[in-house]
């Protein structure tokens, strides 16, 4: 069996820089071109020094020349929905970790991979511990009336709150079937003090040197509270669950949003 060929998108930022060993590690993968806004050179040596791949900050030409069966994009929002139009349109399987994707983006990528007949893999977060965590809050949920989520990140993460935050939000709300219950306090001294709201979740996002990725779901109820929080200590963590949707992207068809999916720890939201 041939090897599934991958396009990085983000090359040569932190998560390319991780990905692109990884995927070289992996004998059923192939990385053949890297894309990044920063590149000056042309080619791209590979980490274990067996080849070098063409590197380029033009996505069309380069999927012209590489002609992978997989996207992978490691990016920022605008930029990551633009390359998967791009690629979608020309039957090219997308995984996408790049957070910050509206409703509108998530359904767009969905019509655009039923259209070509491809896959699409989207998801916040690539961990194993943290598609476990969304499958416990999503069953605390149902149990508690209040709930707030903390949320940290190293210092130079480019928006707040995380996108894994926000799903973890949507996910315990759609699994409750209505609002949570929200504290307001009589007085705030310090506008903010409180974190954003979504429908009665309070979000609080701590940015600081030192974190790399973490998220804590703490749930109150009638003398009692439950926590369960999830720590990234560093981003190799993501490799298993981005080498995984890479090679179940290309047997399926429509959006697959969430690790968990293809976990198999919720039903398939294929048709997304």
């Amino acid at each position: 069996m041939k090897p599934i060929t991958v396009l990085v998108h983000g090359a040569l930022g932190k998560m390319g820089r991780e990905v692109t060993p990884a995927i070289c590690r992996d004998p059923e993968l192939e990385m053949v071109g890297g894309v990044d806004i920063k590149a000056t050179q042309e080619h791209l040596i590979l980490p274990d020094g067996s080849k070098k791949v063409p590197l380029s900050s033009d996505l069309s030409s380069l999927l012209e020349i590489c002609h992978p069966k997989v996207l992978l994009d490691f990016t920022i929002a605008e930029a990551s929905i633009s390359a998967a139009r791009v690629a979608l349109k020309r039957g090219i399987s997308v995984v996408i970790g790049t957070s910050g994707l509206s409703e509108d983006n998530l359904k767009e990528i969905g019509q655009l991979s039923k259209a070509n007949k491809v896959g699409a893999v989207v998801a916040p977060n690539f961990t194993i511990g943290a598609a476990v965590l969304l499958n416990a809050v999503k069953a605390a949920a149902k149990l508690f009336d209040y709930v707030d989520i903390i949320e940290m990140h190293h210092h130079e993460k480019a928006d707040a709150p995380s996108g894994t935050a926000l799903a973890t939000a949507k996910a315990m709300l759609q699994s409750r079937g209505k609002s949570f219950l929200y504290s307001k306090t009589k007085k705030e001294t310090l506008s903010g003090t409180r974190g954003g709201e979504v429908d009665g979740v309070a979000i609080h996002s701590v940015r600081l040197p030192g974190f790399v990725a973490s998220q804590e779901v703490v749930f109150g109820g009638q003398g009692q509270t439950l926590s369960i929080r999830h720590d990234t200590i560093g981003r190799e963590c993501y490799m298993p669950g981005i080498i995984m949707a890479i090679k179940e992207v290309v047997n399926r068809q429509g959006l697959i949003y969430g690790l968990d999916t293809l976990l198999n720890l919720r039903g398939s939201d294929e048709g997304i």
